[in-house]
């Protein structure tokens, strides 16, 4: 019986620092993602107006559903620029 406990929590002690690395690994990806989105909805915009989006809020209106990424991060656009806003 003490030997199924030791095996079972050496066991927990490699899998649970994997599982959440693994959430920090996909969370990155979500962002990087959304980020590319947004990137190509800039162009799409672009070519339909003929001219830049003056704020990443102007393309809400029928090119994205959200502006941030998955984890809640906001975005913006600088330039032709998608980047992270960062916390004060």
């Amino acid at each position: 019986m003490m030997i199924v406990l030791v095996i079972i929590s050496v066991l927990l002690l490699i899998v649970v620092p994997n599982l959440s690395k693994n959430q920090t690994v996909a969370s990155d990806k979500g962002c990087e993602a959304t980020i590319e989105l947004i990137k190509t909805q800039v162009v799409a915009y672009q070519v339909e107006n003929q001219k830049m989006p003056k704020s990443i809020d102007e393309l809400k209106n029928g090119y994205v559903e959200r502006t941030t990424c998955p984890d809640g991060t906001e975005l913006t656009l600088v330039g032709d620029q998608v980047k992270k806003v960062s916390s004060p």
